[in-house]
């Protein structure tokens, strides 16, 4: 039989290998530590957890808990020893992360259709094969990923900015148009007056930021800078650049506004939007806060804070199917954070993704999406069909979701029938396609 190559020990491998082990087929798991470690890195455990401990909320109403449902569903390893080494974290799941690596590494070492490969793989393997060496892949492995893709659609930075839900926006304030009326009007514009400017200024340039670890830091660009470095420059370096209010027209006055915020769809449902030129370090509460202080945003859902760190992501749009496997090379998949979602359960959900679609492949069928009515298979829809001008990596969340057929009164009723949807939608297909349950 042949064996199955799956590169990176993180989440995403380690939940692609447990899959395609316990559908019968031989998997070689590729691991470079400890011969070679990364920054982030401080053991040879497989699914170390690099940051926090906590895989956050358990709670089906939200986006995070109804995707580890889902997971639960599919049989997810990493959930499964996530829950066995639990610690107190009230609704939330959080680890303890060192009992937490130690339980996945020893499930895999003892699966007898695995084998441990301690070794840097510096090549694209030939297929059938598993790309999922995350955030932090070796620098000779994302050099021969640019060559395979192209240099320019591989990233090693990340400067995101929020994205917010249309139900953020103050409609009484906000207006659609593109500047000097070019185009469709492709943007809702957020005018401000100068003192409302003024305010907006003072509060983003005392707003405290988030500390940034050492192998987090990517050199910035213009285009990236962040906009609370960019406002340190002075009171109008903002309206020469995302703040600029040339060519835009406020309806309501006839003229036009002081300065002007932008706001772009990040979905062809219009459910989401990006703050255009809001990439930012600002703590999460300040960006809460301090963002919540431009008119029309009236008390904004974030569904993805902005940040800015050191990240290795592919242009997936360009090169991925929504099941993860590359559109050029049958039976090349890429699964977890290189593929542009964004979180640690995000990260092993997608392995998971790869890991039945390889099996899949390996028999002779055609692989399958996962349904968009779940929070999986809508956060790999988002990867595989996002506009490539715009791509940033994306966190799951009840905005990548198709909306209700039903009006209702409240975003948790929204969610809860949302949840509910999405485990029956789930339960069906799991059935149908002969998935475990």
């Amino acid at each position: 039989m042949e064996k199955i190559k799956v590169i990176g020990g993180g989440l995403a491998g380690c939940e692609a290998a447990w899959h395609i082990a316990n559908m019968g087929f031989k998997v070689e798991l590729y691991e470079m530590r400890p011969l070679k470690t990364t920054p982030a890195h401080h053991t040879d455990k497989l699914a170390e957890l690099v940051c926090s401990n906590s895989l956050r909320s358990n709670e089906l109403t939200n986006a995070a808990g109804l995707l580890k449902e889902e997971m639960r569903l599919l049989g997810s390893l990493i959930i499964e020893k996530a829950e066995e080494n639990s610690v107190p974290a009230g609704a939330a799941l959080a680890v303890d992360r060192e009992r937490f690596s130690s339980a996945v590494t020893a499930a895999i070492e003892e699966h007898p259709l695995i084998e441990i490969k301690r070794e840097e793989v510096v090549n694209i393997p030939e297929p059938p094969a598993i790309i999922a060496t995350g955030p932090l892949t070796s620098e000779a492995l994302s050099k021969a990923i640019s060559k395979f893709l192209g240099k320019e659609y591989l990233y090693f930075y990340d400067a995101a900015a929020p994205i917010i839900t249309r139900d953020s926006i103050d409609w009484n304030v906000a207006f659609w148009g593109s500047r000097y009326n070019k185009g469709d009007e492709d943007y809702v514009n957020l005018p401000m007056t100068e003192e409302e400017y003024m305010e907006f200024y003072n509060e983003l340039i005392n707003a405290e930021v988030h500390p940034l670890k050492e192998f987090e830091k990517p050199v910035f660009f213009e285009g990236c800078m962040p906009i609370e470095v960019m406002a340190k420059r002075g009171p109008k370096t903002l309206l020469f650049g995302p703040l600029k209010p040339v060519g835009i027209i406020d309806p309501r006055t006839g003229k036009q506004p002081f300065a002007v915020v932008q706001l772009r769809k990040e979905n062809k449902e219009g459910t989401l939007f990006n703050m255009v030129g809001f990439q930012t370090s600002l703590k999460w509460p300040e960006q809460k806060r301090v963002f919540s202080k431009i008119p029309g945003l009236k008390d904004p859902e974030f569904v993805r804070y902005g940040f800015i760190h050191r990240n290795t992501f592919i242009m997936s749009p360009k090169f991925l199917h929504p099941w993860l496997e590359v559109k050029s090379a049958q039976g090349l998949f890429f699964a977890g954070q290189i593929t542009g979602v964004e979180g640690y359960i995000e990260s092993a959900a997608s392995g998971i993704v790869a890991g039945i679609n390889m099996v899949r492949r390996m028999k002779g069928q055609t692989p399958i999406p996962f349904p968009l009515e779940t929070v999986i298979g809508s956060l790999c829809n988002y990867v595989a069909t996002a506009d490539p001008r715009n791509f940033q990596p994306m966190k799951a969340n009840f905005g990548l979701l198709p909306p209700l057929d039903v009006r209702v009164k409240s975003k948790k009723e929204r969610n809860q029938l949302l949840a509910e949807r999405s485990v029956e939608v789930l339960k069906k297909f799991i059935k149908a396609n002969g998935l475990k349950m």
